[in-house]
């Protein structure tokens, strides 16, 4: 198998894990169907800038497309785990507790903003990062406590994608739109969250991030969260610290 096999058969497992068409990968990078059929079965080489649009899509970095041990491993709690020998792999284990924190703020934020037209998956990504990483400057604790990639459009919360899976048809449902003729993943809430898992403390925070950022478009919050300290002194791929909200400068330090 060659190189451009091997990236071809990788988009098609992470693209069939995530159940979208090639017509929903093809619409969300701005090709032809037929063109991602022919990168998938290795017949079309796939250009730097198509490989950062799916790596977007498939919320990891574009280096984990190439080099699948480099993607981050996301375990929740009723995942069975086996070790896989002479690999390295970063792996998130996510404890029952923060799977659930993480479930009733996010539908706590989608009770309160998810209709709104700009509310697509990437808005709600900066949403999440600047939600914890807000909290973790003010009171030195975590929110949900979510790990965040520093990827080509911003902060990714890597653990989104397998909890959202978790909650779908339960919790919230999934809605493919377009937004000003760009594709657009909205999620919508079918419950109500349960407020005694979020503090009132955390609720005000919150509702200071959702009203502070959240009439941005995708276009503008990833912009505005590629100025954040945190996002500037990490590289390209790797995990952003927590510590390093700390070295904050106006206008984004949230501390007294």
């Amino acid at each position: 198998m060659d190189f451009n096999e091997k990236i071809g058969k990788r988009i098609k497992e992470l693209r069939e894990y995530l159940e979208l068409s090639q017509e929903d990968v093809a619409s969300k990078i701005g090709i032809a169907r037929e063109a991602i059929s022919n990168i998938e079965n290795g017949k079309r080489k796939a250009s730097a800038e198509d490989l950062t649009k799916i790596a977007a899509i498939f919320n990891i970095s574009t280096d984990s497309i190439i080099d699948p041990s480099k993607d981050i491993k996301v375990i929740l709690p009723s995942e069975k785990t086996e070790i896989r020998k002479n690999k390295i792999e970063l792996r998130i284990s996510v404890p029952q507790k923060n799977m659930k924190k993480f479930t009733e703020v996010l539908l706590y934020i989608l009770n309160r903003i998810g209709s709104k037209p700009n509310i697509g998956e990437t808005v709600l990504y900066k949403i999440l990062y600047f939600i914890d990483f807000d909290y973790y400057e003010k009171y030195e604790e975590q929110l949900i406590g979510a790990t965040y990639q520093k990827n080509n459009y911003g902060p990714t919360p890597k653990e989104f994608i397998k909890i959202v899976k978790q909650m779908e048809g339960v919790d919230l449902f999934k809605v493919q739109e377009k937004y000003f003729e760009y594709p657009q993943t909205k999620y919508l809430p079918l419950r109500n969250p349960d407020l005694s898992l979020i503090t009132a403390e955390e609720i005000q925070l919150i509702d200071q991030v959702l009203n502070k950022l959240s009439d941005m478009n995708a276009s503008q919050i990833s912009e505005y969260s590629h100025n954040d300290v945190p996002w500037l002194t990490t590289d390209n791929g790797g995990i952003i610290e927590y510590e390093s909200v700390f070295y904050r400068t106006a206008p984004y330090s949230v501390r007294d």
